[in-house]
């Protein structure tokens, strides 16, 4: 990336993040909802047009999407009824708007697998917003900077690479990267805001780091196969929105059920 890259890069973290930060953090949580309701939109659109989804199609799943995220945040027991219903009319769609059977599951793949990617995993940071917006704080510094440390790690000192058919830019260097900037903001973000011992957040640090790396990793495997190189260009020099989010949706999980564990068995 060039200098100039790297300047647009840091003009638009410092545009965004305090926004972010603001809403997350000064706002009723309804409005921290509102934003994970947008993104999930704006996510779900760009995964539906990477796979180059007729239009009629995109309107489907970004409705389906949105509802789905609303139904998982205050109804998820219901899960199961819900998602069946939107396979239902998913597939009585697909039936009906064309005679034609040919490419059928070609083109309602991408609604099903989309469905179960962004709105099922991005309703983790809903529940962890319940828990309190420390929690939001804390996974977004640690995914952030487990991504920042791998750019610039694996940058600067990358040979070996890490998994060339799916991401040739990744390295190892990069993948320790991930792992050092993950443990480091957990114990800086974690010992400020959280009420946790330092085994505890070295240990969550050290897993957000590491399914960071996985969640980067599935995102580049569908960028790949769609053959883009960004899910869309809505953030100049970062890429997308489903850019900026893929480990998070990884590591949303992850820390929902790292806390569920250590409030069971860690007192």
């Amino acid at each position: 990336m060039s200098l100039q890259g790297h300047k647009k890069r840091i003009v638009v973290a410092l545009i965004f993040l305090p926004i972010l930060i603001f809403i997350i953090i000064k706002l009723p949580s309804y409005f921290f909802l509102g934003l994970l309701t947008l993104v999930n939109i704006i996510a779900m659109w760009e995964f539906l047009r990477m796979y180059k989804t007729s239009n009629i199609f995109i309107t489907l799943g970004v409705v389906l999407s949105m509802s789905l995220f609303i139904l998982n945040c205050f109804y998820w027991q219901f899960a199961l009824y819900y998602y069946s219903a939107s396979f239902l009319i998913i597939s009585l769609f697909r039936l009906f708007i064309k005679k034609q059977p040919e490419g059928s599951l070609q083109e309602i793949s991408p609604l099903v697998i989309g469905l179960l990617y962004i709105p099922s995993l991005l309703t983790f940071h809903w529940f962890l917003r319940e828990q309190g917006w420390q929690w939001i704080i804390y996974l977004y510094a640690v995914v952030w900077t487990a991504d920042s440390f791998a750019y610039y790690i694996g940058k600067g000192f990358g040979k070996r690479k890490l998994y060339p058919e799916v991401s040739p830019k990744k390295t190892w260097a990069g993948a320790y990267g991930s792992l050092i900037g993950g443990v480091s903001a957990s114990l800086l973000i974690g010992h400020l805001f959280l009420n946790k011992s330092f085994p505890t957040l070295l240990l969550i640090g050290l897993l957000i780091g590491f399914i960071s790396i996985f969640g980067d990793l599935v995102e580049s495997m569908f960028k790949r196969d769609a053959g883009v190189k960004d899910s869309s260009f809505f953030f100049p020099e970062h890429g997308g929105v489903l850019d900026k989010i893929d480990a998070l949706l990884f590591g949303g999980v992850l820390l929902y059920f790292s806390i569920k564990f250590c409030n069971t068995y860690i007192h």
